[in-house]
């Protein structure tokens, strides 16, 4: 399939308006988590199961269309990856969770995103163990979250809201993601789940990991920690190219996209032994899909609502200033 630059968003009038009140929703479960655990705790992603030192090489003989931004010669750059459970508050590696995978490269030029925050150095990249979302808008995503505050009440009230249709199928979408097996981070393929600009086309992308599927154990950040003393790890990162609202639709965040996959660069965890020092520097930072070039700018509205709901998460924990490079 060949890449599009056709695709387009669907903006609401009132976007901005709901995704700021969303994000004041997020907020009181930021406030909530602060209460109870600190300030410096996230909302979600709360329990950091690794930090380490990496280096992302971008690859030689790129095709013309992925020559974009940092990928746009040959190259390598520092960056530290953070590994994560999903969930607001830590819990044993065993109970069923969201994890995910945090990249923030560092030493890369060009104007930034963010207002205030043009020249930082930094291009992050997030991404999760499925290829798409669960929640269909920012909007039911958001009730979801706050309504998991209180578990007992939580199905009868997403029944009132959702109706049996919409709840079997949202349901069914948790399921994919929740109930995968509980494996080695190592070996997981991890997955943007939502697109970015890619320069004048768009994109998801996926962290595909060199070693082979493995059980994972009680605690997923031990294991890893005590493999990286012995052993350096490899991600190959892959780009996956818009190409018609059939195949890759821009906005459904439920939908898996069909259509090739791009390797761009490498992700390489070099052989290290775990420092307090550096896991305190690190879990201090923001992972924000809103630190990137204007080339990578996050799209639909599912990122777009993660604008807004990121700043306010990132203000109230008094999350560290982006780095210039490793310490």
């Amino acid at each position: 399939m060949t890449p599009s630059t056709e695709w387009k968003e669907v903006i609401a009038p009132d976007e901005a308006a709901v995704f700021e009140r969303l994000a004041q929703d997020l907020a009181g479960v930021q406030a909530a988590v602060a209460a109870k655990r600190g300030a410096h705790h996230r909302a979600l992603h709360a329990k950091g199961n690794v930090v380490a030192r990496a280096e992302l090489e971008v690859l030689a003989s790129l095709p013309p269309h992925a020559r974009v931004g940092l990928f746009a010669e040959p190259k390598k750059y520092d960056a530290v990856v953070r590994f994560s459970n999903g969930g607001a508050a830590p819990a044993s590696d065993k109970k069923p969770d969201v994890r995910g995978i945090a990249v923030k490269v560092i030493g890369v030029g060009g104007k930034k995103l963010i207002p205030g925050m043009e020249s930082a150095v930094t291009q992050d990249f997030l991404a999760i163990l499925t290829a798409s979302q669960p929640f269909a808008t920012p909007e039911d995503f958001v009730w979801f979250v706050v309504a998991a505050r209180s578990p007992a009440t939580l199905l009868p009230k997403a029944l009132f809201r959702l109706g049996p249709g919409r709840l079997f199928s949202l349901l069914s979408r948790l399921k994919k993601g929740l109930g995968a097996p509980l494996t080695a981070l190592h070996t997981n393929r991890y997955y943007s789940a939502l697109p970015i600009r890619f320069g004048s086309y768009a994109a998801k992308y996926s962290f595909v990991p060199e070693a082979a599927s493995a059980p994972g154990e009680e605690d997923l950040g031990g294991a890893l920690s005590k493999l990286l003393e012995k052993q350096p790890l490899r991600w190959e990162l892959q780009m996956q190219f818009f190409t018609d609202e059939q195949n890759t639709p821009l906005e459904d965040s439920t939908r898996d996209w069909n259509a090739p996959w791009v390797p761009v660069a490498r992700l390489t965890l070099p052989q290290q032994t775990a420092s307090a020092a550096f896991t305190t520097w690190a879990e201090g930072l923001s992972f924000d899909p809103w630190h990137a070039q204007e080339e990578f700018r996050p799209l639909g509205a599912m990122m777009r609502a993660r604008n807004a709901a990121y700043r306010v998460s990132t203000q109230a924990r008094k999350a560290g200033p982006e780095p210039t490079q490793l310490p």
